[in-house]
């Protein structure tokens, strides 16, 4: 639904003079207060269930002598592994205790496997939702695409095909020499161990028992970059070239997703919370292609980040309690969007207009 509202499309030009709208941001604290409890019953099931239907069609992709076979089980364990590593958005946010084990039984069935473990999207994430700092340059996860030239949204895609041999190489090569070489592992730290796309970002060193957490996983994700490299001796180019292949194929789906996830408009000042809001996007029902593109609640990204703490199998019920309760002029109807196809027409012709 969209209604217009010409005040709100004026001011929509700075985002950054946008106000907070007192009732949208009220309806959004009395959702979070009653469906902020993560239930593992969901959980559980959806990221086990993700995860082996992913790996087992792997398998199958790999021993396959017909090439549909092949592709076509190539397909359903990308679409399966790009849902298991989804989940990785909820641990950033799962409070403390609230699904015990979790994060460890994710990080050894696909963060690990994926070379993507926890370190490099926790304590990352949680600074994008930052009041001050979303959409300045302190954020990891916001760059001006609309603002920037054309050129930047195909490399923006490009750029994520290559993933799979960036991460062979950050933790396959950097890592072991990283140990040796003070200098080096520095910079591995500071700019090579988080999942942003800010590239002016830094890290800060790890305290405590994030360091030890972080020290594991990334030993677990240097063995597996290096059994990989191992593999092309023991077995022929076919079981790496198959994995990159998928794990490209999911990367390039996960970064479209992200091109749209937000409209990308702000030219780096802080905004209030509804200005955030209103340069994120929802793509709700009834179209069910983005539950594949946007898995585990991320097709309400806008309403995500009014709801921080609300788990992903509340987002639905958060949303249509919204639409029905407020008002046709609430700033809340401008965040939902009909497709990925519109919002990425939308975002390229911004980049088209002369500054």
């Amino acid at each position: 639904m969209t209604v217009h509202d010409p005040i709100l499309a004026a001011a929509s030009r700075t985002r950054s003079a946008i106000p907070d709208d007192g009732a949208l941001l009220r309806a959004a604290a009395d959702l979070t207060r009653a469906l902020s409890a993560a239930n593992p019953a969901i959980y559980w099931p959806d990221m086990l269930g993700s995860a082996i239907v992913g790996w087992m069609a792997l398998a199958v992709a790999l021993i396959a002598t017909s090439v549909l076979v092949a592709l076509a089980s190539a397909l359903v364990a990308m679409l399966a592994l790009y849902r298991a590593a989804s989940f990785i958005h909820e641990l950033t946010h799962i409070r403390k205790g609230a699904l015990r084990g979790f994060r460890f039984a994710w990080n050894l069935l696909v963060g690990v496997p994926l070379m993507i473990p926890s370190f490099m999207y926790e304590g990352v994430h949680t600074q994008h939702h930052a009041r001050t700092r979303y959409g300045t340059a302190e954020d990891p996860e916001y760059l001006p695409l609309a603002l920037m030239k054309p050129w930047s949204l195909p490399l923006f895609i490009v750029v994520a095909s290559l993933a799979p041999i960036g991460l062979i190489l950050r933790f396959g090569v950097l890592t072991p020499l990283s140990v040796i070489a003070p200098p080096l592992r520095r910079v591995v730290r500071e700019q090579l161990s988080a999942l942003s796309i800010n590239p002016a970002y830094r890290r800060r060193a790890p305290e405590g028992d994030f360091a030890r957490m972080w020290f594991w996983q990334e030993a677990g994700a240097c063995l597996v970059a290096l059994t990989l490299v191992a593999s092309v001796f023991a077995f022929g180019w076919k079981p790496l070239l198959v994995y990159m292949a998928v794990h490209s194929a999911m990367t390039v789906t996960n970064q479209l997703r992200t091109l749209v996830a937000h409209l990308w408009e702000n030219e780096g000042e802080a905004m209030s919370v509804t200005a955030q809001y209103l340069d994120s996007v929802n793509v709700p029902p009834p179209g069910s292609l983005p539950e594949l593109w946007a898995p585990v609640g991320l097709r309400y990204h806008a309403l995500h980040h009014l709801l921080p703490s609300v788990p992903y199998h509340n987002l639905g019920a958060a949303h249509a309690q919204l639409i029905a309760t407020l008002d046709a002029v609430s700033p809340y109807h401008h965040g939902n969007y009909t497709g990925m196809l519109p919002l990425v027409g939308k975002i390229a012709r911004s980049t088209m207009v002369r500054r």
